[in-house]
């Protein structure tokens, strides 16, 4: 049902059966018209059989329409005008159903319509307006967009042609305060120059300040790295070389030293002689020069540090004795 048929249906009547009357009575002075209809509004709504209403004597109105007696049709019915009421309750529950349903949808689609119109981004003629990085500003198509990507291309194909035609980009060219050109591959080949020179001089530096031994010992454990790239990663008993560095290696309180290590020459790693007479023994096993006359000339310190740790050592194994015996 459309919203036309609804409104025709539940708003548009027929003509009513009770027709307004108008009652003509005669005034004694023979010229008096007199109307019950109240045309100004002044008496709208009242029975028209009211004999007590008030009445307007002695005026006429130009303006008033006259009206018309509706006829009745030929069969003795009235006509009726619009779409026929509906005649259950049912069929009018649903009919209003469906006007309210058909209200609502007209409302949220101007409501839609009113929001849609609201949030619309608002199109600015943004023809011949670029920014800054030469792309046309607003909103483009795909089209657009393509086009003006290949046109900046042909752009920068055709700048690259020109430039490679004068015979291309020169070297940048360096001058100093005076105005002299400065010859930057030499400059470069100077600043390496000298930050390897000052490399050098700071590991010659560092290689100074350590003592010989420990410059001797360096070596050694690098030509060590070296050799051990060549060896297997398994070791066994008989390997000769781990044996003989194992019989070189130096302790002190081992009384059997002296059978297992080889003699030396009687010098140093160094390549320095060595002194071979009795020396006190120190923490680091270092043994006196030949030049040595055999007097101690330090501050008693290596000594007591031995002292204390045999102190220590002794503490300790009568502890775990007493502790044995009780």
């Amino acid at each position: 049902m459309s919203l036309a048929d609804y409104l025709a249906k539940n708003y548009l009547t027929a003509d009513s059966d009770k027709k307004s009357k108008k009652r003509k009575r005669k005034h004694k002075d023979g010229g008096l018209k007199i109307d019950d209809d109240d045309i100004s509004g002044w008496n709208k709504g009242a029975d028209d059989e009211d004999d007590d209403a008030p009445t307007i004597a002695g005026m006429t109105l130009a303006s008033k329409k006259s009206k018309k007696k509706s006829r009745p049709a030929e069969d003795g019915a009235w006509k009726t005008v619009g779409v026929a009421a509906p005649s259950t309750a049912a069929q009018i529950a649903a009919d209003e159903a469906a006007a309210d349903a058909i209200i609502a949808s007209a409302a949220s689609d101007r409501k839609q319509a009113a929001e849609n119109e609201d949030e619309a981004p608002a199109i600015e003629d943004t023809e011949g307006v670029f920014m800054e990085s030469g792309v046309r500003a607003g909103l483009q198509t795909a089209a657009q967009v393509a086009a003006a990507m290949k046109k900046k291309q042909d752009e920068e194909k055709k700048k690259a042609a020109e430039v490679a035609k004068e015979g291309g980009v020169g070297e940048t060219i360096y001058r100093d305060a005076s105005g002299r050109i400065i010859n930057v591959a030499m400059k470069r080949a100077e600043a390496r120059k000298k930050a390897e020179e000052e490399e050098r001089k700071k590991l010659e530096k560092e290689k100074a300040a350590r003592g010989d031994v420990q410059n001797a010992l360096a070596a050694q454990r690098k030509q060590q790295l070296q050799d051990a790239k060549g060896l297997t990663l398994a070791r066994y008993a008989d390997d000769t070389e781990l044996n003989d560095e194992l019989k070189e290696q130096t302790k002190w309180n081992d009384p059997a030293v002296g059978f297992l290590r080889k003699k030396k020459a009687g010098r140093s790693i160094t390549g320095k002689p060595l002194y071979q007479g009795a020396f006190q023994p120190n923490r680091y096993g270092i043994r006196p020069g030949h030049r040595w006359d055999g007097v101690d000339r330090g501050n008693g310190f290596e000594s007591e540090w031995f002292k204390a740790r045999n102190r220590k050592s002794n503490i300790e194994k009568l502890q775990y004795a007493w502790q044995m015996d009780e």
